[in-house]
């Protein structure tokens, strides 16, 4: 009697666990406003991974319903709340690609590069966002010109520019002590926006918890186990010895045929 009420009610846990599985497995087929209540209630309790998932099954089921916009963009600026911004910036280009009228396009637009701008919190560490942040500022500025967003963008492409900048200076230190002179002199040379007065621009400190492993943008606290060595040395550094190394034997040759004619 024992064995027979423990499996049967292992028989019923079994029961349980399967059907509770396959209540969200079979979820398909569904009206496209029960997609959209589950979308937003998956946000409401932070599960953004389930609220894509759902928005998938109401992309597919429903292609044409109009709850696909709204939900386009709820997600983009969830993705964004959440500093998630690569996702953002893919639900914004899908919002805009799909949904977005002529007016909501501009909105639109504003937002992925605020999602890219955001995406800095530091600007030493990715360069070709920086860029990427930029021409989209400045595409934005043309196709825009009298759009309530102008402000908020200048504000926004001053910074990167000062960004960028204070980028360049730290690649240039960089390659002084990997000695390389060009490059240095190349990076040293780049100043974007002459109106910006750069003499007066102060370079921003790293809090001191970074600064123990990124240093100032001049020196690390590991630099002292970088060996001093010609294997650190650049090719323009070889390339100028080479050039000495050729005007001397020039300069040899040059002697040689002035002794023989004389």
């Amino acid at each position: 009697m024992r064995y027979a009420t423990l499996t049967a009610s292992l028989l019923l846990l079994t029961g349980l666990f399967f059907g509770g599985c396959s209540k969200d497995i079979d979820e398909y087929n569904k009206p496209a406003l029960y997609w959209y209540g589950k979308i937003i209630e998956s946000i409401s309790h932070a599960n953004l991974e389930k609220a894509d998932n759902y928005y998938t099954s109401l992309q597919g089921e429903h292609i044409g319903s109009p709850l696909l916009p709204e939900a386009t963009m709820i997600l983009a600026l969830a993705h964004m709340e959440h500093e998630e911004f690569l996702l953002a910036e893919h639900f914004l280009d899908e919002y805009v690609k799909r949904y977005a009228t002529p007016n909501e396009k501009e909105e639109a637009e504003f937002l992925k590069i605020k999602a890219k701008y955001l995406a800095l919190p530091n600007p030493r560490r990715d360069q070709a966002l920086i860029n990427e942040a930029l021409v989209g500022g400045e595409k934005f500025k043309n196709d825009y010109p009298n759009s309530m967003y102008i402000p908020v963008i200048d504000t926004m492409l001053t910074r990167l520019y000062l960004a960028k900048a204070a980028l360049n200076e730290n690649i240039a230190d960089l390659y002084e002590r990997l000695d390389k002179p060009k490059s240095a002199a190349y990076y040293r040379s780049i100043k974007p926006e002459p109106w910006i007065k750069w003499e007066e621009v102060e370079v921003a400190n790293a809090p001191w918890y970074r600064a123990w492993f990124e240093g100032d943008g001049k020196e690390s606290w590991y630099g002292f186990l970088v060996p001093d060595t010609r294997s650190v040395v650049s090719r323009n550094s070889v390339q100028e010895n080479s050039d000495t190394m050729l005007q001397h034997e020039s300069n040899a040759t040059k002697e040689e045929l002035n002794e023989e004619t004389k």
